[in-house]
């Protein structure tokens, strides 16, 4: 039997309930036991453990080794970090990624040039396929309620996205045999944020190089004539997961889309991540201990820096 996963942003009642709603109809096409909900089946609400933030990670981490395909819904310009990492770690693994967005807005990097689904175009890349539907439905004949109208209008969009992903997601190979990743012990990927610019990663990257590493930086976002993002995003992708070490920005109000993949595909394959401390106020949920960063990013992380000697000594101690 094949096992699927859906992945979902899960904080606010409305992102569980469409967690949950997807999970519904995949589970009428392959039945209940053949999918994993986050939150749902581990039972998140009422888990007791004296680190409720880790055991959830491991719970979640051994289910994403078992599965055989991933139903990732995204939406919205800020991507949920936690879906991102998980979708990275399953498409290091070879396991098939649909996602799912209803978003109306497509994302570029200025106007007349060409545009992709998500404000990162590595997800592009990376995903199986992008099942978007983005158009409302056509109003109800005669309803005297506009409200009752205009979700009416909503919901069906959402129907068609859900069940389309599913149609994509079991057409999808199944998963692929596990593969050996080739790593290049000296080659160093830096992950920089594309919301903030930091004079550190050039002084990491300068310290790296002192040291004997391949330093590469991402290119798909450097706009420039011959650039084409999707190609750039494919390379920065596959350089990245050959990488022996990977240093990231998590800075935003969420890890950026681009890091998070990356950090879960090196999580997947027993690769470090160090992280700049973003310096973001921490989160707490009852029964949970305190998470810098979303617990899937959190405990994914192999260490955290602030200065550049910071990082010089963690990195003269591997």
């Amino acid at each position: 039997m094949c096992l699927y996963y859906v992945a979902h942003r899960l904080f606010s009642a409305h992102d569980r309930a469409l967690g949950a709603y997807v999970a519904g109809r995949l589970a009428r096409r392959v039945g209940a036991d053949a999918v994993f909900l986050p939150f749902c089946d581990t039972d998140e609400e009422d888990l007791a453990d004296a680190c409720k933030g880790r055991r959830l990670y491991e719970l979640d981490r051994e289910r994403l080794h078992r599965i055989d395909g991933m139903l990732a819904l995204l939406h919205g310009p800020s991507l949920d970090d936690g879906v991102c990492m998980e979708i990275g770690y399953a498409a290091a693994l070879g396991i098939p990624v649909v996602a799912v967005t209803t978003d109306f807005q497509t994302y570029g990097l200025a106007r007349g040039r060409s545009a992709w689904a998500f404000p990162d175009p590595m997800l592009d890349v990376v995903l199986t396929e992008v099942v978007r539907v983005h158009r409302l439905a056509p109003p109800p004949a005669h309803s005297p309620d506009r409200f009752a109208a205009f979700l009416h209008r909503n919901l069906q969009p959402v129907r068609a996205a859900a069940d389309r992903a599913i149609a994509a997601l079991l057409r999808a190979q199944p998963r692929a045999a596990a593969r050996h990743v080739t790593t290049a012990r000296r080659r160093a990927f830096i992950e920089p944020s594309p919301y903030l610019a930091r004079d550190l990663w050039h002084d990491a990257a300068r310290l790296l190089t002192a040291r004997g590493w391949d330093v590469h930086l991402p290119t798909r976002f450097q706009l420039t004539d011959a650039a084409e993002p999707s190609v750039a995003a494919r390379a920065d992708w596959a350089v990245s997961q050959h990488a022996g070490l990977t240093l990231i920005d998590a800075s935003g109000p969420e890890t950026p889309p681009g890091a998070a993949l990356i950090i879960g595909a090196c999580a997947a394959t027993g690769r470090p991540v160090l992280a700049a401390d973003p310096g973001a106020g921490w989160t707490f949920a009852d029964g949970r201990e305190p998470n810098w960063r979303n617990l899937m990013i959190q405990y994914a992380i192999s260490g955290r820096f602030t200065t550049i000697s910071e990082l010089a000594a963690m990195v003269d101690s591997r």
